[in-house]
C-alpha cells in the first residue's frame, strides 16, 4: 500500500509546478510486480489531481498579472493566451508533455469551465499512463 502511496504522490507532484517524473516510480512498481491497470489507475488520478491545483493556482494568480512579481511579463502572457485561443481547449490533451503545466496553468487563468478541463485532462493523462505501462511491459517481456 505505500508503493501506491508513494506513486500517487509521485504523479501528484509531477502535475504541479515542482519539477518531478513520476514515470520513474511507475515503472519500478511495474518492474516489481505491480499491476498494470492499479498503476494506470493510481498514477492518473495522482496526476491529475496535481492538474487541479496548477489550474487553481493559474486561476487565482489571474488576479495579480499587473504586478511586478508575476512570473510572465505581459508580453509573454499575450503570446501564451494567443497561442490557448488559438488552439483551444483541446491543447489541454497535450498536458502530459513537456510545457503542459503552462497550457493547464492558463487554462485556469483564462477560466476554462472545470468540466471541460477535468474531462481533456483525465483523457490526457490516462492515455499518457496507459502507454508508459504498454512500453513498460513491453520491454520486460
Amino acid at each position: 500500500m505505500i508503493a501506491l502511496v508513494g506513486l500517487f504522490a509521485a504523479a501528484f507532484l509531477a502535475a504541479t509546478p515542482v519539477p518531478f517524473q513520476s514515470e520513474v516510480v511507475f515503472l519500478a512498481l511495474l518492474a516489481a510486480g505491480w499491476g498494470a491497470v492499479g498503476l494506470v489507475i493510481v498514477a492518473s488520478v495522482g496526476n491529475v489531481l496535481g492538474s487541479c491545483v496548477t489550474y487553481a493556482l493559474g486561476r487565482a494568480l489571474a488576479g495579480f498579472q499587473d504586478h511586478r512579481w508575476f512570473p510572465l511579463k505581459p508580453v509573454q502572457m499575450d503570446r501564451a493566451s494567443g497561442w490557448f485561443r488559438r488552439w483551444g481547449v483541446w491543447v489541454l490533451l497535450l498536458s502530459w508533455a513537456p510545457g503542459g503545466d503552462l497550457a493547464v496553468a492558463m487554462a485556469g487563468v483564462l477560466r476554462v469551465p472545470v468540466w471541460q478541463f477535468l474531462i481533456l485532462v483525465t483523457i490526457a493523462k490516462t492515455l499518457r499512463y496507459c502507454a508508459v505501462a504498454y512500453a513498460g511491459v513491453a520491454v520486460m517481456v
